[in-house]
């Protein structure tokens, strides 16, 4: 007789994580990024009714289908994941949102979406599924290709590449983070901070595509990222509704709260790095790019900045979805006053 199945906090198991089965190529860092998504959706106790995943077009985009069922979804045009959530979130922000995008789908197309969705601090945890390359169209380069990348054709990418985690930073993100697929011990815990984040939180996944950029000469393959890997620290969470224990050693491990009362507990390495520190972030970026290092872990947290619903002041009593239209349309008294300001 089999032993029962491992359940968590809310009496789930794992298979209650569980989406359809996969469509991409066999090896992709997109399935094996799904996986983590379902582990620390798991282990962080999270009702599959209160998450909503979002994505654009691109094989990340399909991987919101493998996990989670019985959650909410919406698969938006390419490029306009972010309006989408945007507008989730204002109408029910007592969900959980989980975007899956692609480096095309992020960092050509939908750039313009992406900065707007960091700056309002829309809470949502974004998850970039980057491969440098568009696996859905045979494999051209993506804008973050690095310079000198080849293609599988054997052609050298000449235009510099865009860093979605300086960008985010740059913008005020206050979860910005990088990880590897193939990197579940950094990543699962990764992104369950970035569950407990009040705010945009962005994960930077660096995810080979097996068919089109797992050659020599790519700098977004299984050899070169496990190569060049550099992390910062190493990562663990602990959620809020378990007792804080954490193996403290002097000048070894920093301890970050986070706004739900959860921790996210940092061990130092070889670097004495301060994910606090916002131009410390950005310098430690542009250095790793020069060296050609994949700088990997918690690069910037910022707990302070109000999400996009408390900056609108948003009645926190019910979800304006499941508001009443008198409640939500102004009265005519308040209507005449607008108009009278306006003459």
């Amino acid at each position: 007789m089999s032993a029962p199945a491992k359940t968590n906090r809310l009496g789930l198991t794992r298979e209650d994580y569980k989406g359809s089965p996969s469509t991409l190529c066999p090896g992709c860092g997109h399935d094996a990024i799904t996986n983590h998504l379902q582990a620390a959706a798991f282990e962080y106790g999270l009702e599959p009714q209160r998450m909503i995943k979002l994505s654009g077009i691109g094989c990340s985009s399909k991987t919101t289908n493998y996990f989670m069922n019985l959650s909410h979804g919406f698969n938006s045009v390419h490029g306009r994941m972010p309006s989408i959530a945007t507008g989730a979130m204002l109408a029910n922000g007592e969900l959980m949102a989980v975007g899956v995008s692609g480096d095309g789908d992020t960092a050509s197309i939908g750039i313009g979406q992406f900065i707007h969705l960091v700056r309002r601090n829309v809470k949502i945890v974004y998850v970039i599924e980057n491969n440098g390359v568009y696996g859905l169209t045979k494999g051209q380069f993506s804008a973050t290709a690095d310079v000198g990348s080849k293609a599988k054709s054997g052609v050298a990418n000449e235009l510099f590449p865009l860093d979605c985690c300086a960008l985010a930073i740059e913008l005020g993100c206050g979860f910005v983070a990088r990880s590897f697929s193939g990197d579940g011990k950094q990543l699962i815990p990764l992104i369950k901070g970035a569950l407990s984040h009040r705010g945009t939180a962005i994960i930077d996944v660096i995810s080979p595509c097996v068919t089109f950029n797992n050659h020599d000469g790519s700098t977004k393959s299984y050899p070169f990222v496990k190569e060049h890997d550099e992390p910062i620290h190493e990562v663990g969470f602990v959620p809020f509704y378990e007792e804080i224990r954490v193996d403290f050693e002097p000048g070894m491990t920093k301890d970050v709260p986070l706004p739900d009362g959860s921790r996210v507990t940092l061990r130092k390495l070889e670097r004495d790095y301060d994910p606090t520190d916002r131009m410390e972030a950005l310098r430690l970026i542009h250095e790793s790019r020069e060296a050609g290092e994949l700088l990997t872990g918690l690069l910037h947290i910022d707990t302070t900045r109000p999400s996009f619903n408390e900056r609108l002041d948003l009645d926190d009593s019910a979800p304006l979805s499941c508001m009443p239209q008198e409640k939500l349309r102004p009265s005519r008294a308040a209507l005449d006053e607008i108009m009278r300001a306006l003459m």
